[in-house]
């Protein structure tokens, strides 16, 4: 397994890239439709090498470094929770919280709301520049969201580092930690 003070290679499995990319499934999708579907799916215990040998001959150093260009845009969409915590008192910033209903009724940031299908609509309605903070379980689907949003032009919209759970840890021990069964 590889630490994170080991240069990445691309004879790492994708498993061990994920780790230290988590971001690599959405850039090698965006960039050569690759992991984003059945058919051109991949499993965690092939390197990258054969991969890129499977998918046109690509150069593995070349999507590796675009695995890491990635990785700096999406560690850009995010916020760490003690910068969170220090904006909080901003009276224009917008907290959307991701998870479940029941997550959120369980324990929440104060003032987020619950991402609903009307609070989806009418946030598009608002302007650009919205800072808008996106909140998960744990930080893995942040990203997601946040790159929907800056694709629909929000040039202020972040994902929180680490989710409810690190905010919780790190900078509000009174909101209650959780973990969630796997499906």
């Amino acid at each position: 397994m590889t630490t994170a003070t080991t240069e990445p290679t691309p004879d790492l499995t994708m498993e061990e890239l994920l780790g230290i990319f988590p971001g690599a499934r959405r850039t090698l999708f965006q960039i050569h439709h690759i992991g984003g579907c059945s058919s051109c799916g991949f499993s965690p215990s092939e390197t990258l090498t054969q991969i890129c040998v499977r998918n046109g001959e690509l150069d593995p150093s070349v999507v590796l470094d675009e695995i890491r260009e990635g990785h700096l845009k999406d560690e850009a969409l995010l916020i760490s929770p003690k910068d969170l915590h220090s904006k909080l008192e901003e009276t224009n910033l917008r907290l959307l919280d991701i998870r479940t209903r029941e997550e959120f009724e369980a324990v929440a940031i104060p003032g987020s709301r619950f991402m609903t299908q009307e609070i989806m609509q009418e946030s598009m309605s608002w302007p650009k520049e919205t800072e808008i903070i996106l909140i998960d379980h744990t930080g893995g689907r942040v990203l997601d969201a946040a790159a929907y949003f800056a694709g629909h032009g929000f040039t202020g919209v972040k994902g929180l580092k680490g989710g409810i759970n690190a905010y919780a840890e790190l900078e509000d021990s009174s909101l209650p930690r959780y973990i969630t069964e796997a499906a």
